[in-house]
């Protein structure tokens, strides 16, 4: 009795242990039958709804706005762009620059007879004594006649002729004054020589009904010129488009600045005459 009880436990014991020891299988239809849902999707549905779960979760909720509610405008191409850009920058007025003058004339133009002299012994020709003698002389001086840079007033006192380093500083100083007025939005003019060579017998006359005339004039050595400050020679119409109205003192304040440059460049010496009305001008 003892003996079979002792055999029955011996094989529960190694029946236990083989079921222990060996791998159990899932069944594959209950594995796949555990995956289905109620509405019969399949795995890959599954993944494509939990992927598509994710997604929405993640991104930001957009606000639904309606056509009416917003218009969607689509951005200018390269070539579009250049060209609105390009049509603003025309539209738009240019803008004049301001007109400044110089503090005063007396102390912007300060040089006396004795400085622009010593210049145009330096650089100027033999004086001559009369209109005969200076035509003969016409081969160290260049014409200085009226030209699109300046007007050259009728001169009973002097001949339009200068050195040529002198004659080039007038038409720069009218190209100048052209380009100023130009910037400044200001009608085009030109400016006006009053005088220019004179001989001895110019002088002479002069100083008879002039004052300021000195027997050794720098303009007899054909180095200096005078420029009337308070007459200009009309050259654009005062009331053209995008132009402003003019005065001589306009005028004569942007001169200023003009002279005041070339003499800060030390291209010229200037004197301001106050009863003759001109700038006093020498080459240097």
């Amino acid at each position: 009795m003892h003996v079979f009880t002792f055999i029955v436990l011996t094989l529960g014991l190694l029946r236990l242990t083989t079921n222990i020891a060996e791998p159990q299988q899932a069944d594959n239809t209950e594995f796949a039958d555990s995956l289905d849902t109620d509405d019969g999707a399949s795995l890959a549905d599954i993944d494509e709804e939990e992927m598509e779960a994710g997604d929405s979760a993640t991104a930001p909720e957009a606000s639904p706005t309606s056509a009416s509610e917003e218009e969607i405008v689509p951005a200018p191409s390269v070539a579009e762009a250049s060209t609105v850009s390009e049509a603003s920058a025309s539209e738009s007025p240019r803008i004049p620059h301001r007109i400044l003058s110089v503090p005063r004339y007396e102390t912007a133009f300060p040089d006396s007879q004795s400085v622009q002299l010593a210049s145009a012994l330096k650089y100027g020709v033999k004086p001559v004594q009369n209109r005969q003698a200076a035509e003969k002389n016409k081969k160290q001086l260049v014409y200085a006649g009226s030209c699109p840079w300046f007007h050259v007033d009728k001169m009973r006192n002097a001949v339009p002729y200068l050195v040529p380093r002198a004659y080039v500083l007038l038409q720069d100083i009218g190209r100048a004054f052209y380009d100023s007025l130009d910037v400044k939005g200001v009608p085009l003019h030109k400016i006006i020589t009053t005088s220019i060579l004179r001989t001895k017998d110019d002088v002479t006359k002069l100083r008879t009904h002039n004052h300021n005339a000195t027997e050794n004039s720098c303009h007899m050595y054909g180095t200096t010129f005078d420029i009337c400050y308070n007459r200009y020679k009309t050259v654009e119409d005062p009331k053209g488009p995008r132009r402003r109205q003019v005065t001589n003192d306009t005028l004569k304040w942007v001169l200023s600045e003009v002279l005041r440059d070339f003499r800060q460049q030390g291209r010229c010496y200037v004197k301001y005459e106050v009863h003759q009305g001109c700038f006093h001008i020498t080459t240097r």
